[in-house]
């Protein structure tokens, strides 16, 4: 276990800094023996069934605690209370949870967990990147709990198979990379999701986009118009992505395909489908490619793609040529113009060999909206752009950018400064709209808001 990071009997939260979690009257040593030892006793004394069972309520859990406790107290090392509890609660972490993790994990401000090596943990918080003091014992150490993970979805990580894209039970994306491709030691990188997707009314109180520009992001959503939404990693992609979602009418069937299911739709009739990586032997492995055509015989009225990235974007493109209209997924990218080549270049990838002007012209007729987003300097997210395609005209792709974000610089505080401003031209998709029941305003093409 841990011995470097305190976790607080009385808060979820990890003080920062994190602070040792040695029993300071007793060996660092001497502890790791001590909680060795007594974890084989307690699985000695109760099977596995019994542990579950302890774990899945707050009285069991409790019951528990209190067992570990009177185990230390039999390991002949005189301990404070302090030390008695601290101790028995990283056997805890231990035993049901992630280890020296657990307390990060609890941590709700926290939204990135990065593992470099055992000796290494990171997190970001609000967008800053900061060190912990938090270790683990050593390699096997790590290694053991990244097994846990993996063996949760029916994943594996070794020498033959050194990475893997996973999940925690709380949605949380979780990437595992390992010698011999690891050069140092096994990396471990863990992406947070609240525990309640952010609603729109969060993304505008964060500046992350404009009221009016969340109006036309869910009358285009809601008029059935396919959206890309394009971006760096990290820059909130797939929240957005689930704010869109939640735009989806109720009495409509939606099928979500991702590599790793992290997708947090709201709605009662979705179905999810996951990837599938090759066993043992290097077969039985289901990529995304293969969802989406099964995808399009399960009768869906939307298609979710948590992220378009190989020869599966042709066939997307044919599907929201085809009658699947609503359809979203994201791409990354950096710009708009990017994000187009980078879909041109995709739908090469497969086995049906299309001119450069046919695909474009797939692309221009299947896609109507792509959001940009983007990481700025002081971590916060923001929508840089919202721009309409409006069809292939010879060797381009024409576009007309609705709303950007303009930067300013830093503020004294250290914040970005920028304007969001609408471009001054009403997007021909309005008419989309309107024939589903949503009028754009005329004010809209005047909007203008500075921040920071």
């Amino acid at each position: 276990m841990n011995e470097s990071s305190v976790l607080d009997q009385n808060s979820n939260r990890v003080p920062p800094p994190p602070a040792p979690r040695l029993a300071r009257g007793v060996p660092e040593a001497l502890q790791q023996q001590i909680k060795s030892a007594v974890h084989k006793e307690l699985i000695k004394r109760l099977d596995l069934d019994r542990l579950a069972d302890f774990s899945t309520t707050r009285a069991g859990q409790q019951q528990l605690f209190g067992v570990i406790q009177q185990l230390l107290g039999e390991q002949g090392v005189p301990l404070s209370s302090t030390e008695r509890d601290r101790l028995a609660q990283e056997v805890v972490d231990e035993v049901f949870g992630l280890g020296p993790l657990e307390p990060l994990l609890k941590d709700e401000t926290i939204s990135d967990i990065l593992v470099n090596t055992y000796k290494h943990v990171y997190i970001e918080r609000r967008g800053v990147l900061e060190k912990t003091g938090i270790t683990f014992n050593d390699e096997r150490h790590l290694m053991h709990t990244i097994d846990k993970i993996v063996s949760a979805v029916g994943r594996r990580v070794d020498e033959s198979s050194p990475m893997v894209d996973a999940r925690l039970t709380d949605g949380s994306r979780v990437n595992v990379i390992i010698p011999p491709l690891a050069v140092d030691g096994a990396i471990l990188s863990i992406r947070r999701f609240g525990s309640k997707p952010l609603q729109p009314e969060d993304l505008i109180r964060n500046q992350m986009l404009t009221e009016p520009m969340m109006e036309v992001l869910r009358g285009a959503v809601k008029a059935r118009l396919n959206i890309i939404v394009s971006g760096g990693t990290g820059a909130g992609k797939t929240t957005l992505l689930n704010c869109l979602s939640g735009f989806i009418n109720e009495r409509e069937r939606i099928v979500t395909i991702e590599d790793s299911a992290e997708l947090q739709l709201r709605q009662e009739h979705v179905v999810r489908l996951e990837t599938r990586p090759p066993n043992v032997e290097g077969n039985g492995a289901i990529k995304q490619r293969e969802l989406v055509i099964n995808a399009l015989r399960m009768r869906p009225d939307r298609i979710i793609l948590g992220e378009v990235r190989g020869e599966e974007t042709l066939d997307m493109l044919q599907a929201m040529n085809t009658g699947h209209d609503g359809s979203i997924t994201t791409i990354h990218s950096n710009t708009p113009r990017d994000a187009l080549a980078r879909l041109e270049t995709m739908a090469m990838m497969g086995d049906v060999r299309l001119p450069d002007k046919a695909i474009r012209a797939q692309i221009a007729a299947a896609v109507h909206v792509i959001v940009q987003v983007s990481r700025q300097a002081d971590g916060t997210r923001r929508v840089t752009h919202i721009t309409e395609l409006t069809g292939a005209f010879e060797e381009i792709i024409s576009m007309n950018d609705i709303f950007l974000f303009e930067k300013k610089g830093l503020g004294a505080n250290g914040k970005v400064r920028g304007r969001f401003y609408a471009t001054g031209i009403m997007p021909r998709f309005s008419e989309k709209l309107l024939a589903a029941g949503i009028a754009l305003p005329l004010s809209l093409t005047g909007h203008s808001l500075e921040i920071g």
